[in-house]
Formats: C-alpha cells, sequence, structure tokens
C-alpha cells in the first residue's frame, strides 16, 4: 500500500502535490516570484489607466497577462520564457493599440465604444438602454449609491466607456416629479387612476400629470402601468 494512502484510499501526496515531487514547491515558490514581478513591472508599464478604470480593451489585456503569468507559476512543464514571450507580444500589441486609439476617433469607438446616454431630463433614453448589458435593478442601484431617491432629479445619466455612470443633476429649485427608485417603489404600480396626481411609468420614467381615468397609456413606450410620482430633493 502506498506510504500516505489511509483506509479511504486517498493517496495525499498525488492529492496534494499532484504527479510532482516535495522539492517542486521550493521551484513554485520562486516560479511564483518571478511572475508576480513580472506582472507588477507589466502593469507598471502600461500606466495608471490599465489598472484603474479599466476599458473592455484593457480588461482583456488583463486577464491575458494573467492567464500566462499562471500557468509558469505552478506547471513544470511550462517555461518561464515563453511566458515572457507572451507578455512581451501582449504588452506591444496594447502599445500599438493605444497609439492607434489616439490617431483615429472611428478605431477607438471601435476597439473601447463611447459614452451613451441612459436617461435624458428625467426619462430614460429606451433605445440606449436596451443595447446595454445593465439590468434595471443594478441600473438603480448605481443611482441610489449616488444619492438618487428618483429620476426626476437627474438632467442626464451617461455610461461611459469604462461603465462607469456620470449624472449631471438638476439644481434642487429645478428638481420635476420623476420615478422613484427606493426599494419596493414599484410593486404598488396600477393601470386605472384613481385621483389627479403626478404619475410616472415604470417602463421608461415618462412623468405627467394624470386625471382620473380607467386607463392611460404611455406616449413614449406605449405602456400602461403607472406609480406615483415623487418630487424629493436629492440630499448630498
Amino acid at each position: 500500500m502506498h506510504l500516505l494512502q489511509n483506509s479511504f484510499g486517498i493517496v495525499w501526496k498525488e492529492l496534494l502535490l499532484g504527479g510532482e515531487d516535495w522539492s517542486f514547491l521550493l521551484e513554485t515558490i520562486l516560479r511564483t516570484l518571478i511572475m508576480f514581478m513580472v506582472v507588477l513591472i507589466s502593469l507598471r508599464l502600461l500606466g495608471k489607466r490599465g489598472v484603474k478604470q479599466l476599458s473592455i480593451f484593457e480588461l482583456v489585456v488583463i486577464i491575458g497577462l494573467g492567464s500566462a503569468a499562471g500557468d509558469p507559476m505552478f506547471y513544470k512543464d511550462v517555461g518561464i520564457l515563453p511566458a515572457l514571450i507572451v507578455f512581451t507580444m501582449v504588452i506591444s500589441f496594447y502599445s500599438l493599440i493605444t497609439y492607434l486609439i489616439g490617431k483615429n476617433k472611428k478605431f477607438e469607438l471601435l476597439v473601447e465604444g463611447g459614452p451613451v446616454s441612459l436617461i435624458k431630463e428625467g426619462v430614460f433614453a429606451i433605445e440606449n438602454f436596451k443595447k446595454q448589458n445593465l439590468g434595471e435593478d443594478e441600473f438603480f442601484a448605481e443611482l441610489r449609491m449616488q444619492n438618487v431617491s428618483q429620476l426626476g432629479q437627474i438632467e442626464q445619466a451617461i455610461e461611459e466607456s469604462s461603465g462607469n455612470i456620470s449624472i449631471f443633476y438638476y439644481a434642487p429649485e429645478e428638481v420635476k416629479y420623476g420615478l422613484p427608485i427606493l426599494p419596493g417603489s414599484l410593486d404598488n404600480c396600477i393601470e386605472s387612476i384613481e385621483s389627479d396626481a403626478h404619475y410616472s411609468c415604470i417602463f421608461c420614467g415618462y412623468t405627467k400629470l394624470l386625471t382620473i381615468a380607467a386607463k392611460h397609456t404611455c406616449p413614449a413606450c406605449k405602456r400602461s402601468k403607472w406609480v406615483k410620482a415623487s418630487n424629493k430633493k436629492r440630499v448630498s
């Protein structure tokens, strides 16, 4: 019976080391140290923007570097020199693409995309919003983290190419009625309007003073579910 095999048939040496010997642990430490320094130097060469707000292109570069660094750390049959060649190629390619982006605006839009308006004058830009991989709940959470409680506080919200949301607010005296976005605000939507008040379409945020009626159709999105609008000021 194997020296490190227990009564359950587990061979601990194979479980812990795979097919390698105990001596490979010291080599793993050395490989990890080398690749860690290579990653650190590479990120430094990419510049500060490569570490902070990443575009899709920059994220691909970081993932590529991480993949090239990971295997040589713990696979004995993966040499360090091929990994260094991969790093050199990725950084060179990044530098070339960055240069072309700086020279050609159309190429920049192709690679990184551009800013997209998601809210304008307190109402969703529906067509733009549909194109973005961004759920409503996720978006509302982003707004709430910036102290937004209803869409009438927002003059314009823009999703930048980095994925961050830039918000331009109305002055307090200019805040309008808008769709409330606090948790549970949309749970009690209605179709039949039983009292005159400002209501917001729960689909697009269109807000209007509605009168008593069995049904009102939103002129912006043609939906007919509403909630009472809010005109709360933003607390910063």
